[in-house]
């Protein structure tokens, strides 16, 4: 009893000789029931115990088993049967009716046609029977359905129908499918292994709330950025949580199964694909090559030494003011990457003769500078110290790199050196001059990178709003119509070493970044995936900072160039260079109280300042 029960349960009691035994018992009482059945079918005058029929009952019997153990009949798990064992059996059954007409034929000059067309009927019906019986038994009574969470699938192709699929077969998951969601309206009011699609995605409110939905899982591996931000506005407007498929290529590596569903997050939202790196040419320029990042211990320098050491470079130095943060990172490359030599110096950009000795010591093929100060309030209230690490460190480390024969020198900058307001956006505009200029005297190529918001990043908004919806709330809002441009930081670091392989010379590089994100829709968002409501956490708004802007720009229109460079990468160039200027600044800045620095910046900053249309540059 405890034998049989253990088989019904399909769990792991049977062994697999024990399994092969008893389905050859079950089958051979099969094919011999299906041969004397089908004698009184066809012609109950039929003798049964002559010798052809006899020999043809042995005939068929021993030929199913054989066939059988052929095919991997006896291997298949009945409890997930489909189509696939179907055929199995049907190739099964047709070859041992098949081999026992060919030795009728042999023996006795003659066949049983409707007697073997009948038998080759009856094996079909009982050996799938017995088979798919078992599968509705299963489904029927072993599976509980009680306590699911009822559950509304997003996508009736392939991907949602295997969700579904093992969704209803495995026990251990707490959601139950009960509807699809698809846009082909082909597939409305159909049913997919028992369960309705009953629209497209205008109406998955109003069926979450007929149904009593309460979980929604998206299954469309397909997805673009701008249909998944479609799709999960509309389920936003519901109670029910919200998750995603995982990325196909997880799923097809095992590294996932199908039923580990993740949160959706706010990368998966942004109205952009990402960018695809032109492998070859950075390997060109990077693979053993000597590589030096500034602000290596930060959210995008440790990002880009991360990404660098994908290409194997012979050497990458890491340098950074914080020990603590540099320390982490070199820790991090070590253990991953045991063929790269990782150096580390701790430095003041504003050390000139350190950042001399360090470009003399390495001699560096490529100079990522990514260190700098980004806070935009901070800086207004400390304009000097922008001027220290922004400027004049920047100015330190590109001439150390020019005078010791650096062929590449990319500078991170930002969206906020464009018509800039604050102090911190106009110390990057001055520094992109910089470059530029030096660029014009110099053997180095001397190129800027500017990109918005970074998703994660230290000064990023995300945490500060993740952090006061874990509070719970309110979530603070400097302004309802404020909109920032976003990307997250792999595709940022992405962009930087794309832009050092492409670089000729003093080039500003843009990424498209898509359509602006308003940030108040972005703490809407964060409510949402947090499994909170508007009405759980409030949103406050506390009006603009200092130096703030309601929107952000790429590129001016004196900056347009029209030169192809890279499929959605914009290039700008700026035009005049206010090098005399810049140096009156920095000879004076010390003497100087905040406000008349902050102005004299912003000032500079804005000459000859026009704001155009952004214009992609595409293959």
């Amino acid at each position: 009893m405890h034998f049989y029960a253990g088989f019904l349960r399909g769990g792991n009691i049977l062994t697999y000789q024990q399994r092969l035994s008893l389905f050859i018992l079950i089958d051979s009482c099969i094919v011999l029931s299906a041969i004397f059945l089908g004698r009184f079918l066809v012609d109950a005058s039929i003798y049964v115990f002559t010798l052809p029929i006899v020999l043809s009952s042995v005939t068929i019997l021993l030929s199913h088993h054989l066939f059988a153990i052929t095919f991997h009949l006896y291997k298949k798990a009945w409890e997930y049967a489909s189509i696939g064992e179907l055929a199995i059996i049907f190739k099964t059954v047709t070859a041992s009716i098949f081999t026992t007409a060919i030795i009728q034929g042999i023996l006795f000059q003659d066949v049983y046609y409707r007697l073997l067309a009948v038998t080759w009927l009856l094996h079909m019906l009982l050996i799938g029977g017995s088979r798919f019986c078992w599968r509705m038994y299963r489904d029927q009574y072993l599976i509980k359905y009680e306590n699911k969470k009822r559950t509304l699938i997003i996508g009736a192709g392939s991907a949602g129908t295997m969700v579904a699929r093992q969704l209803l077969k495995n026990n251990d998951v707490d959601l139950l499918p009960v509807a699809f969601i698809d846009d082909n309206p082909r597939k409305h009011n159909l049913d997919i292994l028992g369960i309705p699609v009953v629209g497209d995605v205008g109406k998955i409110a109003r069926k979450v709330e007929a149904l009593q939905i309460e979980h929604i899982i998206i299954a469309i591996p397909s997805l673009n950025k701008q249909e998944m931000n479609r799709i999960f506005q509309e389920c936003a407007r519901t109670n029910a949580k919200t998750q995603i498929l995982p990325m196909l290529e997880d799923l097809l590596t095992g590294k996932l199964s199908v039923n580990k569903f993740r949160d959706v997050q706010v990368e998966d939202l942004l109205g952009r694909e990402p960018v695809e790196l032109d492998i070859d040419v950075i390997s060109e320029y990077v693979t053993e090559k000597v590589i030096l990042v500034t602000g290596a211990g930060g959210s995008i320098g440790s990002e880009i030494c991360r990404q660098i050491s994908k290409f194997n470079p012979s050497k990458l130095i890491l340098l950074g003011h914080g020990e603590n943060s540099i320390y982490t990172i070199e820790m991090e490359l070590r253990e991953t990457y045991k063929n790269i030599e990782f150096l580390t110096e701790i430095a003041d950009l504003q050390d000139q003769k350190k950042m001399l000795s360090v470009m003399a010591e390495y001699q560096p093929d490529v100079v990522y500078h990514a260190a700098a100060h980004k806070h935009v309030p901070l800086m207004e209230r400390n304009p000097e110290e922008a001027v220290k690490n922004n400027l004049i460190g920047t100015m330190n480390t590109a001439k150390a790199a020019s005078w010791n024969g650096v062929k590449t020198f990319v500078m991170i900058s930002s969206d906020k050196a464009v018509n800039p307001t604050s102090v911190m956006g106009s110390t990057k505009r001055l520094a992109e001059m910089t470059i530029q200029q030096m660029n014009g005297n110099s053997k180095t190529k001397f190129v800027a990178v500017r990109f918005g918001n970074v998703l994660g990043s230290r000064g990023s908004v995300i945490p500060l709003f993740t952090k006061q919806i874990e509070k719970g709330g309110p979530v603070t809002v400097t302004h309802p119509d404020m909109i920032r441009y976003f990307m997250t930081i792999p595709e940022a670091s992405r962009l930087v070493i794309q832009a050092g392989a492409l670089a000729k010379g003093g080039e500003i590089f843009v990424l498209d970044m898509g359509n602006p994100v308003k940030i108040v829709d972005l703490a809407k968002n964060l409510i949402k995936l947090s499994g909170h409501s508007e009405e759980d956490i409030a949103i406050q708004f506390t009006g603009t900072r200092p130096g703030e802007k309601l929107f952000e720009e790429l590129l001016n229109k004196t900056e347009i160039h029209d030169q192809k460079i890279y499929p959605n990468i914009y290039i700008g160039k700026t035009g005049k260079l206010y090098t005399k200027e810049i140096e009156e600044i920095i000879n004076s800045y010390a003497e100087m109280d905040k406000e008349t620095l902050r102005r004299k910046l912003v000032d500079l900053a804005n000459e000859r300042v026009t704001a155009p249309p952004l214009v992609s540059v595409s293959n």
